[in-house]
């Protein structure tokens, strides 16, 4: 490729050698030399994925947050959802559409990666809770998929202008479909490894770092117990979390 016409960001890191060090220091806001202390662990991720990138589009937050001390009781805030874009050999995926407004969501997913819309290949909701939908319909070219009791529910409800189809355990061969019940029961969440890392789109099966590292459930949880122990499956076998309503985080992280 003409060097005038730019590089993926994928074959920068590859070229540069910083792809883990950019995951790792990005992080953990470390200096240089707490970065290399990072890099030097075990990464439970094999190579060879044909997950090339993977990138955070809208980073979420709660109406409410008992971590930043406010009440159960009462919002304080809107709420979106973090959205995540997949990108593997051939196709992307992005996880829980989480802008209503069409020109939100599409400016955001433009200025995150400047992928158009129409190279999105399937959309994957994680559970039947709104906000993790309100932005499917600006991508009526793809696929639209969940797990199957997740689709069902949401088929049911008649709030969509189309059908979700239940989806098997993998997508494109390449991304684990898995159940992460205890916010819903219906929950499920997406596992895959890219350079080596192991990463698990949560969704609301750890809401936010907070709530993670409290091995707790958020506030509308259907079984708080199943929650945490969700949160326990997660934390053995992910290196990174990208929760459902905050940044990415190391899943041992507990500075």
């Amino acid at each position: 490729m003409d060097e005038r016409q730019g590089i993926s960001r994928a074959t920068f890191l590859q070229r540069t050698g910083y792809a883990l060090a950019g995951i790792a220091g990005t992080i953990t806001g470390c200096s240089n030399g707490q970065s290399a202390a990072v890099n030097a662990r075990t990464w439970k991720g094999r190579r060879g994925s044909n997950i090339k990138q993977w990138d955070v589009i809208t980073i979420g937050n709660l109406s409410r947050n008992r971590y930043w001390g406010e009440s159960d009781d009462k919002g304080v805030r809107s709420t979106i959802c973090t959205t995540t874009l997949i990108t593997g050999d051939g196709f992307r995926i992005l996880v829980d559409p989480s802008l209503a407004d069409a020109s939100a969501m599409l400016h955001e997913l433009d200025r995150r990666t400047g992928v158009k819309p129409g190279s999105v290949a399937a959309v994957f909701v994680t559970h039947e809770h709104p906000d993790h939908y309100q932005g499917i319909a600006h991508f009526p070219d793809a696929q639209w998929l969940a797990a199957p009791a997740v689709a069902e529910i949401l088929n049911k409800s008649g709030k969509l202008p189309r059908a979700i189809e239940g989806c098997g355990d993998r997508l494109f061969d390449a991304v684990e479909v898995i159940p992460t019940p205890g916010h819903t029961h219906a929950h499920h969440s997406l596992v895959f490894d890219c350079a080596g890392v192991r990463i698990v789109v949560a969704g609301d099966s750890a809401i936010t770092q907070d709530f993670y590292r409290d091995r707790r459930g958020y506030r509308n949880a259907v079984d708080f117990e199943i929650s945490t122990q969700t949160i326990d499956k997660l934390a053995a076998m992910a290196d990174i979390i990208i929760p459902g309503h905050d940044n990415y985080f190391l899943a041992d992280y507990v500075g």
